[in-house]
């Protein structure tokens, strides 16, 4: 294969091409549902295909095929578009420059899961449907896992050749109860499928999804009967799952170096960061606010040796104590600023362009016991799994909504819980409210494995880390749950 690839390459520059790469991925996927005590859904796919992208003076061209006998052609049609696109564009493409690398790398894994048998997975999470209905109260049940992995070759016209092995496990659960017009529902160990590493299928067994059934069940039932969180202005402890949202949201998207030069505006919305923030004038938040974009965290599903343009995964600064650093990127859009590239520019699959996208986003710990967070409060709450969210084109603007809500009153969690709690703000008004980040021993790392952006579509796979964050003076409501 590198023979063949190397050899395409060339073929790349003796057509005119000012520089081209290919992208190979084989990619296996499995998901596995059951609700209600039953299997609802199971399927397996794979896919074998390529991306290759020729540059000429200045100019893109795209072609992808999964005719892997065919990759001159694919390769002579990508060129051809970018001779025609040369012709219309208004700007050329500059690319930042990258090392010549030639490396591998891969998922460490215990347990293959696509080697773990059917019976088996399907065997778990009907133990935990049976687990979750055997509560009172309990309405309806979802349980899943899902699996994905990835062979992935890359080769460019500067001599890089790089091979990378990708395995992405997770699950979760949920449990609804209903009561008249009211739903209440608890999820493990987080909401929206769950938690997802990349890992193998040691992962799945690591969640303990049965052992953590009967649970989640008991807490929707407890929640359905608890009363409405009250509103008005409270401060706040951010459990690291509903921490993984706002950070997403509020730091991930509005730092994506493509959006803030609008290429998401007609689709996601735009930011409001700006190019001249790089200056380090932008106060992001507080000084206790620290978050890095890691393509190198174990376990994260943003983690890689390198992205889909040959650039090696780093650990970058976005955020340091509150004021803002750093954008993520890709080669083109780092050129416009004149920085190096990040390398965040990943692809969903082989048949499309890769772009900016997170890598992992985490916010570093603090030198807190979570103990002494909560003794800072004298009346407010501490929020856990994020029910909802909405936030607007610029990500100035948020609301959002959590499944529940742990009374504090004087220093101390009092054992009264609150459904519906939303809460909302102004992006930077909040995080410069942060005055308080637990230890490292808190901290948590979630993986959203459904992230979409792009036009055509694509889904990433990214990832968060935090510990339980303290934020003052925050508007509190109710969520509408109708």
């Amino acid at each position: 294969m590198k023979e063949k690839l190397t050899r395409l390459m060339e073929y790349c520059k003796e057509l005119g091409a000012d520089y081209a790469d290919i992208r190979v991925k084989d990619i296996w996927t499995q998901s596995l549902a059951a609700e209600d005590g039953k299997m609802k859904a199971q399927s397996s796919s794979r896919s074998l295909g390529c991306g290759i992208r020729v540059y000429v003076d200045g100019s893109l061209g795209f072609c992808a095929t999964s005719d892997m006998s065919a990759l001159e052609d694919a390769a002579k049609r990508a060129y051809e578009i970018a001779k025609v696109s040369a012709e219309l564009q208004s700007e050329k493409i500059e690319l930042a420059e990258k090392p010549t690398v030639v490396d591998s790398f891969a998922t460490p894994i215990e347990k293959d899961p696509e080697k773990v048998s059917l019976g088996d997975k399907i065997a778990l999470l009907l133990s935990c449907e049976e687990a979750m209905r055997e509560v009172s109260g309990v309405s309806r049940t979802v349980s899943s896992m899902s699996f994905r992995k990835e062979e992935v070759i890359y080769c460019d016209t500067d001599g890089s050749y790089i091979t990378q092995s990708f395995c992405q496990s997770g699950g979760g659960l949920s449990a609804t109860a209903v009561d008249g017009n009211d739903a209440q529902t608890r999820s493990y160990p987080t909401s929206f499928g769950g938690n997802y590493a990349r890992a193998g299928y040691e992962y799945i067994e690591g969640l303990e999804l049965l052992k953590s059934a009967k649970k989640c069940a008991e807490e929707s039932v407890k929640l359905l009967n608890a009363p409405d969180c009250p509103s008005g202005t409270y401060d706040l402890i951010l459990d690291p799952s509903q921490m993984t949202l706002q950070i997403h949201e509020s730091i991930g998207h509005p730092t994506e170096l493509d959006r803030v030069f609008g290429s998401e505006a007609a689709y996601a919305g735009a930011s409001f960061v700006a190019p001249e923030d790089l200056k380090n004038t932008l106060v992001y938040g507080s000084p206790d606010v620290t978050v890095v974009a890691d393509a190198t965290c174990p376990l994260g599903l943003g983690t890689f040796g390198y992205d889909d343009e040959g650039v090696a995964g780093q650990k970058v600064t976005l955020i340091d104590k509150g004021i803002f650093k750093n954008f993520t990127t890709s080669r083109d859009t780092a050129a416009k600023v004149n920085v190096k590239s990040g390398g965040m520019s990943i692809a969903d699959g082989w048949h499309n362009l890769p772009i900016v996208r997170m890598t992992n986003i985490n916010m570093l710990p603090g030198d807190y016991e979570l103990d002494s967070l909560i003794a800072g409060i004298e009346d407010g709450f501490m929020l856990d799994v994020n029910k909802s969210w909405s936030i607007d084109d610029k990500r100035i603007n948020f609301q959002f909504a959590c499944e529940i809500a742990y009374e504090i009153k004087k220093g101390k969690l009092t054992g009264k819980v609150y459904k519906n709690p939303i809460y909302s703000g102004v992006t930077t008004e909040f995080w410069a409210g942060c005055d308080g980040v637990a230890k490292e021993e808190y901290w948590t790392l979630y993986g959203v494995p459904n992230c979409g952006k792009g036009q055509p579509g694509q889904v990433a796979r990214v990832g968060h880390g935090s510990a339980p964050t303290r934020f003052r003076g925050v508007k509190v409501g109710v969520a509408d749950v109708k």
